[in-house]
């Protein structure tokens, strides 16, 4: 067996569109919609510079079948840099992007080659010399639902065969619950084709599920909302004479997602939290100092700042200063290391012994303690809390909101109704204490 290098990128999402976000400014809009593109631009320099001798991609090019033609013009355009360099492409089209979409009428350059709706093999070269080095096996979809194990129509390699072997394949492997279940298929369909090498698309977050044979998923090239937070890339692979594989992940994401957290134990002022929270930020745009990142903040632990934060106008007040200095930084130096808060989210707790209330013989540790047992419970419909909303559940808005949330949204909704009542109850106490 020869040796070889390819990169192997998946879910591009060209042309993203970010829905969803509130108080971007222009620009800072405007650099998330080109963050894309930008990812695109540095795996190409990267094949260039580290003279891979082919590029894969697994699907989802393209961020909805309703592709812009910005999108197809910035990938033709880097398709066609890649073929001066004379690196070849190989792509498959994913449920996001599947080959029945509308798109531009285009020649793509002679070294991309797009599998079609059927599995095929095609053979790669190696560059320096142009010897046979790898047999690549793939198909692209039809349609945007793909329901059926496409990966049990790839065939299975010739034991006589003694070149590499890569399958790339869109699909949800084992049911990640993360993703919808398109083209499901387990690791043992893969293995029993005897492929060395699965490169994978669909899912988002960067993982190796097997290394014999190697089962990998890159990821996106670009994170896209607070869900697909860390380090984006593609993976840089190596293929000795023996066939062994070595794995080099390279980032390539100009913006950077962030979800973290910030404590307010000890916290008994505004400007102590604010330096807790301009800390942290300095931390983040040191761990990124080459990209834009986008930080989402929970505010946890205890303290006697929390009512002060509960109201919401000191948080609006932060927020919209630290936005301020960020679209100043990144309009004056750039947005390397630039930090945007994309929102606060508010988890923390009063300064109230909840413990010590919960073994009172009080009607105060009798509320907290059915209270506790709604958090431990399995908020059936015989609930008190189910009783509670019933009335709201006649109002299809509020109710489609209720049924929205997640196990960890309603447990933490009960919680800080317990808190909130066993400080207003407290307040009610003491105010009647010092009254009579």
């Amino acid at each position: 067996m020869l040796p070889f290098r390819f990169i192997h990128a998946a879910d591009l999402h060209l042309d993203s569109p970010f829905a969803g976000l509130s108080g971007l400014t222009d620009t800072m809009r405007k650099h998330l919609q080109q963050s894309t593109f930008a990812a695109l631009n540095r795996m190409v320099q990267l094949a260039v510079h580290e003279k891979v001798d082919f590029v894969v991609i697994s699907g989802d090019i393209y961020d909805s079948s309703n592709t812009s033609l910005r999108a197809q013009l910035r990938l033709l355009e880097a398709l066609e840099h890649l073929n001066r360099e004379h690196i070849p492409v190989y792509i498959i089209h994913g449920n996001h992007d599947p080959l029945d979409s509308p798109r531009l009428a285009v020649t793509l350059p002679p070294s991309v080659h797009v599998f079609g709706a059927e599995p095929e093999s095609v053979t790669a070269v190696r560059r320096s010399d142009g010897q046979q080095v790898a047999v690549l096996t793939g198909m692209s979809y039809p349609t945007s639902k793909v329901k059926e194990n496409i990966s049990l129509k790839y065939n299975q390699r010739s034991a006589q065969s003694d070149l590499f072997h890569i399958g790339l394949l869109h699909a949800n492997v084992d049911g990640n619950r993360e993703h919808e279940t398109y083209a499901p298929c387990s690791k043992k369909d893969l293995m029993a084709a005897g492929y060395h090498y699965w490169a994978l698309g669909h899912i988002h977050s960067r993982r190796t599920l097997q290394e014999s044979p190697y089962i990998v998923y890159p990821g996106n090239i670009q994170g896209r909302n607070i869900r697909e937070t860390g380090p984006k890339g593609c993976y840089l692979v190596d293929v000795d004479e023996a066939g062994a594989v070595t794995m080099d992940f390279r980032e390539l994401d100009a913006v950077r997602w962030f979800d973290t957290d910030v404590s307010i134990d000890n916290c008994h002022h505004p400007e102590q939290f604010r330096t807790s929270v301009e800390r942290l930020l300095n931390d983040v745009s040191e761990s990124f100092p080459t990209g834009l990142s986008m930080v989402r903040i929970r505010i946890i632990g205890r303290g006697t700042i929390h009512r002060e934060l509960e109201d919401g106008f000191m948080l609006e007040d932060l927020l919209s200063d630290l936005r301020r200095k960020a679209d100043d930084q990144a309009e004056t130096v750039g947005y390397g290391g630039c930090v945007w808060v994309e929102s606060f989210k508010l988890a923390s707790g009063a300064e109230i012994q909840l413990d010590a209330l919960l073994q009172e013989d009080s009607f105060i540790g009798e509320l907290l303690r059915l209270a506790e047992r709604e958090l431990t419970g399995d908020m059936g419909n015989e609930s008190v809390v189910a009783h509670a909303l019933r009335p709201l559940m006649e109002q299809a808005e509020i109710r489609q909101l209720l049924q929205s949330l997640t196990r960890e949204e309603q447990r933490d909704w009960l919680l800080r109704a317990m808190e909130l009542t066993a400080l207003l109850l407290l307040d009610d106490q003491e105010s009647g204490g010092a009254s009579a």
